[in-house]
């Protein structure tokens, strides 16, 4: 089922309506202005914006010109400086945490650099864009990606800094003390970082540590810890450093059926199909096989 289909529209319009501000009062001594657009269209072209990510103008059209960008625009900054989509998210989780249930055993924190060229507000010069403008969020999600707690930036802005008020939305909706076990990056490996995990009463922090100068170079078997792809098109997978994702979670340890980094690697033989042995693969500082093993046709 689509985003845009009916039925979507209407069940989430229909959270949406009972969150609704009042509308501003018409004080014109003559009575003579325009008649307001009403809400349930702007909030229609507003979830066209979300779902296609369109201009404002593209959108003017999808929607048969029944409302202006300008229009759209002033009732979404209306209805944000209101609290309505803060309140809608915090009803949404309430749902899904009623009918699906949060996995909050393991949770994960990351953050993600995104482009904003023209933004006004929330941004800085990226640095890994050759200081263009853009802005940075970072995320708090559980074991199946589902987004509990968030803040924008500045892109310039370090990832450490933003741990803070990151813990601080989730506390807000009083899940930080259920959470078990809160995996970072190595990024994330300083005293600063582990007093405001402790603070807002998380159990167990997984940090990868920085190795000493010099130790990086060699390869050794470790755990994968859980990481959040904040920057995937579409949420729910959270994936270890090195890529490995499943929709409900990440295998955190190594195949007890990989090799030691001892092991040798068999070659393929070049006159018949073979299959070659585990191949250690090193990533990152990080020993891997593929298992099973991948079959070489014959060369002949």
């Amino acid at each position: 089922m689509g985003a845009l289909d009916p039925e979507v529209v209407d069940a989430v319009w229909s959270a949406v309506e009972a969150l609704l501000p009042p509308p501003p009062r018409d004080d014109h001594p003559l009575g003579c202005h325009r008649p307001r657009v009403d809400d349930r269209t702007c909030f229609e072209a507003i979830l066209v914006r979300l779902v296609t990510r369109c201009s404002w103008v593209d959108i003017e059209r999808l929607m048969g010109n029944r409302v202006s960008d300008t229009t759209r625009r002033a009732r979404r900054d209306g209805w944000v400086a209101s609290g309505l989509f803060d309140a809608l998210a915090d009803e949404a989780l309430a749902a899904y945490d009623r009918m699906v249930g949060l996995d909050l055993a393991d949770c994960s924190v990351d953050a993600s650099l995104q482009k904003a060229p023209r933004a006004q507000d929330e941004i800085g010069p990226s640095p890994v864009d050759r200081a263009k403008r853009g802005w940075k969020w970072s995320l708090f999600a559980d074991r199946n990606g589902i987004p509990l707690g968030w803040v924008a930036a500045g892109a310039k802005r370090n990832d450490c800094v933003l741990l803070e008020p990151t813990l601080a939305a989730v506390v807000t909706r009083g899940l930080a003390a259920e959470c078990e076990a809160l995996h970072l990056d190595r990024g994330y490996d300083n005293s600063v970082v582990r007093a405001a995990v402790a603070a807002v009463g998380v159990a167990g922090l997984v940090c990868a540590r920085v190795r000493p100068r010099g130790e990086a170079t060699t390869t050794r078997t470790v755990p994968l810890g859980l990481r959040w792809r904040s920057s995937a098109p579409t949420l729910g997978f959270p994936t270890s450093d090195s890529s490995v994702a499943t929709p409900t979670g990440v295998s955190r340890t190594a195949s007890p059926n990989w090799p030691s980094q001892s092991s040798s690697c068999s070659r393929p033989s070049s006159s018949t199909g073979a299959t070659a042995g585990p191949r250690l693969m090193p990533i990152r500082g990080v020993s891997f096989s593929l298992n099973p093993p991948i079959r070489f046709a014959s060369t002949r």
